[in-house]
């Protein structure tokens, strides 16, 4: 089956921790760049960080420093750590992938709630 399963979100304070986790099946994970991105009411769906086949990665600049994006190709997984979280992060958080021919497939997402 063809998916991305998206665990790890939570209610935390400000200035907590939190550490996302996306599990892909049915895809060619190695070759795949893979990214995080997140959706506030009301807001449009943004990207927070995405990393490449290669290792590569980059940030959006409201989480460059605090977010941490990693993959591990031999479980098939991409993870986000989430340090010094804001209240402005709250936000259903999404796992995307890009194969090689440029398909797309989305995971169904996670709540991260910050609360002051």
């Amino acid at each position: 089956q063809v998916q991305l399963v998206e665990s790890g979100g939570g209610l935390v304070q400000a200035g907590g921790s939190l550490r996302l986790s996306c599990a892909a099946s049915g895809i060619i994970f190695r070759s795949s760049t893979m990214g995080w991105y997140r959706q506030a009411p009301g807001k449009q769906r943004e990207l927070v960080a995405r990393i490449s086949s290669s290792g590569n990665s980059d940030y959006a600049d409201s989480v460059k420093g605090r977010f941490t994006i990693s993959r591990d190709n031999a479980k098939n997984s991409v993870y986000l750590q989430m340090n010094s979280l804001k209240p402005e992060d709250t936000a259903v958080y999404y796992c995307n992938a890009i194969n090689t021919w440029g398909r797309e497939l989305w995971g169904q997402g996670t709540q991260v709630a910050v609360s002051y």
